[in-house]
C-alpha cells in the first residue's frame, strides 16, 4: 500500500519535477528544480538524502495561489480546546501581527502515515516544514523526517546537519514542525513549548502541527506560543525534560491555536525521509 502511495527518488538518476511560483504577474511561472542527494557540510561530510515525493495536484508541477481569491484555499477554522488555551493567534490582543502560511492539503494525511509504524508501536515521531515567502505569505512545499530517537511521550531528531543542508540547499524558512502523540491527547507537553520556542525565535510565524489519532475529540491541532507571554515564560525558563510551567501572571494562555493556517489544495510539497 505505501509503495502505492509513495515513490522514492533516487535523485542521483532522476530529477525532481518543476516547480511553480508566484510572481507579480501570474499565478504560476515554472522553473526547473534539480534537487542533489549528496549535500557537503562545513566539515565535508557528504550526506545522502532520500525524497519521498507527494504531488497534488499534479505530478509535473505545483502552484501557490492567493489565499482570499481562489477556491482551492480554505482557512483551517480554530477548534475548542481545554481551558486556558483557548483563545486563537488572531484574537489575542498582546500577539504580533504574522504572515499568513498555506500548507498542502495532503500533508498530515502523508505525514500519518509514513509515522504509522511507530504509531502502532507507541511511539512518536516528528518531522520538520520548510517554507518560501513570497508576497507576504509563506508556503509549506518541504516537509523533513529525521533520523530521530523517539519513545511514547518524546521524539529527538538526530544528525541535524541533514536538516541544515537540506534547509540551506532550497532557501527554506523553517516555519515549523509536526509531531505525533501516538497514545496520549492533543496538547503541547513542557518538552513541546520548549522545541516550538526555538522555532518561535527564529521565525515569529512558526507553528507546531500535534497529530493524535487516538483522540476523540481532537485528531490535531495547530499551535504557537503566545507572544509576548507566552515567549517570555519559555525564555525564562531554565528546566529541562517533562516539568510545570507556572500560568502568566495576567492569566493569559502559554500556547494558543493559530488561525493564520490555510489549506492550499493546489500546492504540491515534497517529503525527504532521512531515517
Amino acid at each position: 500500500m505505501r509503495n502505492q502511495r509513495f515513490r522514492i527518488i533516487n535523485e542521483e538518476k532522476d530529477e525532481l519535477a518543476s516547480v511553480c511560483s508566484v510572481d507579480s504577474s501570474t499565478s504560476c511561472s515554472p522553473f526547473e528544480s534539480a534537487w542533489p542527494t549528496s549535500f557537503m557540510t562545513a566539515s565535508e561530510h557528504c550526506i545522502t538524502v532520500h525524497a519521498v515525493t507527494k504531488a497534488s495536484p499534479s505530478p509535473i508541477i505545483y502552484c501557490t495561489e492567493n489565499a482570499h481569491h481562489d477556491k482551492h484555499i480554505s482557512h483551517i477554522e480554530v477548534s475548542d480546546s481545554e481551558p486556558g488555551h483557548s483563545k486563537s493567534c488572531s484574537e489575542t490582543a498582546v500577539s504580533k501581527k504574522l504572515q499568513d502560511v498555506h500548507i498542502s492539503a495532503r500533508l498530515m494525511e502523508d505525514f500519518l502515515e509514513l509515522a504509522r509504524d511507530n504509531t502502532k508501536n507507541d511511539l512518536e515521531t516528528c518531522g520538520i516544514l520548510g517554507a518560501f515567502l513570497k508576497m507576504g505569505t509563506f508556503y509549506v512545499t518541504t516537509l523533513i523526517i529525521p533520523k530521530q530517537e523517539s519513545t511514547s511521550n518524546s521524539c529527538q531528531a538526530i544528525k541535524e546537519e541533514e536538516i541544515f543542508a537540506i534547509q540551506n540547499e532550497h532557501s527554506l524558512f523553517p516555519v515549523g514542525w509536526i509531531h505525533t502523540h501516538p497514545s496520549q491527547s492533543c496538547f503541547m507537553s513542557s518538552i513541546d513549548l520548549h522545541t516550538q520556542y526555538s522555532y518561535q525565535v527564529m521565525v515569529p510565524e512558526a507553528f507546531a502541527i500535534v497529530m493524535a489519532p487516538t483522540d476523540t475529540s481532537r485528531s490535531y491541532g495547530i499551535f504557537r506560543l503566545s507572544d509576548p507571554v507566552g515567549m517570555s515564560v519559555l525564555k525564562d525558563c531554565p528546566e529541562e525534560g517533562f516539568h510545570h510551567h507556572n500560568e502568566p501572571a495576567d492569566g493569559g494562555p502559554i500556547y494558543e491555536h493559530c488561525s493564520n493556517i490555510y489549506i492550499n489544495s493546489n500546492l504540491r510539497f515534497e517529503i525527504f525521509d532521512l531515517r
